[in-house]
């Protein structure tokens, strides 16, 4: 095979996700951003964040009164365990099983689990195989 790179954390600044419930999203995404040992950066009444994932409320200020079209989002995982915790997680959460943990084809070693959040969007936890990391995340330090 031949050797490839993938670089992470340089395209999207952040995603925005717009629900009409938003504690049924809370419920889930808390869940399943637990279970990826990743945890909920700050909330308040009309919405929620953790790290490049921001979650609103259809009618707080930041949504344009419209909930957003079904998407896909794929989180990544430190490996086959934690796909597999946020599968079981999700479930547990109100999400709807959208394939079970398992190799997927798109390349040696893809192993990934994908769960419809409240609103059907199709969420994903994958996990690449082996590899070498130069950091576990870009640190970014904003001067007050």
């Amino acid at each position: 095979m031949e050797t490839q790179q993938l670089h992470r954390g340089r395209l999207i600044d952040h995603l925005q996700l717009v629900t009409p419930d938003l504690e049924a999203s809370r419920r889930f995404y808390g869940a399943v951003l637990e279970a990826l040992g990743v945890p909920i950066g700050g909330e308040a009444e009309r919405f929620f964040w953790a790290d490049e994932l921001f979650v609103s409320a259809v009618d707080s200020i930041a949504a344009a009164g419209r909930p957003t079209g079904r998407c896909h989002l794929a989180f990544q995982a430190r490996d086959r365990a934690m796909v597999e915790a946020f599968h079981k997680a999700g479930l547990a959460a109100g999400g709807t099983d959208n394939g079970a943990p398992g190799e997927r084809p798109y390349h040696p070693g893809y192993y990934a689990a994908f769960l419809l959040d409240p609103d059907g969007n199709n969420i994903e936890a994958v996990f690449h195989g082996e590899a070498e990391r130069s950091a576990d995340s870009v640190v970014v330090t904003f001067d007050g």
